[in-house]
Parts: C-alpha cells; structure tokens; sequence
C-alpha cells in the first residue's frame, strides 16, 4: 500500500509540473509550486527527486512522450513516401513547438539533456531523432554529409525555425503569417528539390 502511495505521489508532482509548464512556462517550475498544486508539503518532492533536475527531467520525459506519440501519428497517416512522411513529421514537429512553448522549452534544456543521470532524457530523445535520421536518409536525394549529419541539420533548422517563429522574428523578417513556407524551404534544403 505505502509503495502505491508513493508511485502515487511521484505520479502526481510529475502531472503537477506538465500542468504548471503548460500553463505558465518552464520559468515557473520551482519545487516548491510543483509541490504545492501536487498538494504535499514543498519537502516531498526530495523524496523521488533528489535534485530540482531530476523532477525537470521527469516533466521533460512526459513532454519527449507527447511529441514522440504526435510524430508516430503525423508519420503513420502520412502514407509510405519517405518524403511525404519527413514532412509530416517535421510539421507535427513544429505544431507541438507552437502548441506546447513551455514544455518545447523545457524539453531541450541542454542541463537536462547533458547526461544520463538527470533522468534519463537521451534514451528518451535519442530514439526519436534516430528515427528522424532514418527517414530523412531514404527522403534525401542527394548524398554527401553522413546521414546523421544531414538529419541533425534539417533538425536544427526546424528548431530554428520553431524558436524564431515562437518569438515573432520569422514573421517580421519574412512577411509570412503560416510557418508551412518555411518547412516547405527547409526540406528542399535538406532533402533536395521535390520533383513535381
């Protein structure tokens, strides 16, 4: 019974904090609010998490869980072109940047990312951006960079592209209202031109 309790209470702070970063960003996940909408006293939190980073890589693993279920779905209903597919993951991809900044945020804290010991997070974002990689290796019609290397950029403008529209830069420089363009010129980049 105590052990459902305390999966129980880990459970919550964990919700707790998807909720607070969802609703008010990831400036605003201190222990002691987690805590308090978990609805325990602000030392419970250290007894799951020893450090304010374990409970962040937690919140970030159910965020990492999020986009990986919307990438499955976007790739799934995408139908079997490798490009069609890259692209509907590269616009599911950015729809979560958009829909969910605080945890987008949170997520790619390079603190949380550096290791394995803050919870785990590169067993959790290395299999995404491997299968990323392997998409965009059968998507490209141009060889050349590994493909590793030409995945990992495309990502990189995708996180840009993501981080800049986020801040309202991408709209004032370009004049665009809709971020599509801009996938549209990253995967020709990337990928090579689609033949038409």
């Amino acid at each position: 019974m105590i052990e459902r309790h305390e999966a129980g209470l880990r459970a919550r702070l964990v919700a707790a904090g998807v909720e607070l970063v969802t609703r008010e960003g990831a400036q605003a996940l201190t222990l002691r609010e987690i805590a308090r909408r978990a609805g325990v006293s602000h030392g419970a939190p250290r007894r799951h998490f020893p450090t304010h980073l374990s409970l962040l890589s937690a919140i970030a693993a159910e965020g990492f869980a999020m986009l990986g279920a919307r990438l499955a779905a976007a790739t799934e209903t995408a139908g079997p072109e490798p490009r069609a597919r890259v692209a509907a993951l590269g616009r599911a991809y950015l729809e979560f940047a958009f829909a969910e900044r605080g945890m987008y945020e949170l997520m790619f804290r390079h603190d949380l990312l550096e290791s394995g010991r803050q919870g785990g997070l590169r067993t959790t974002s290395l299999p995404l951006f491997e299968q990323f990689t392997a998409l965009v290796d059968q998507a490209r019609t141009a060889t050349g960079a590994p493909a590793a290397v030409a995945a990992g950029a495309l990502w990189a403008n995708l996180h840009g592209i993501a981080q800049l529209w986020g801040w309202g830069s991408l709209q004032l420089a370009t004049g665009a209202d809709d971020a599509e363009p801009l996938l549209r010129a990253a995967l020709d980049a990337h990928l090579g031109r689609e033949e038409k």
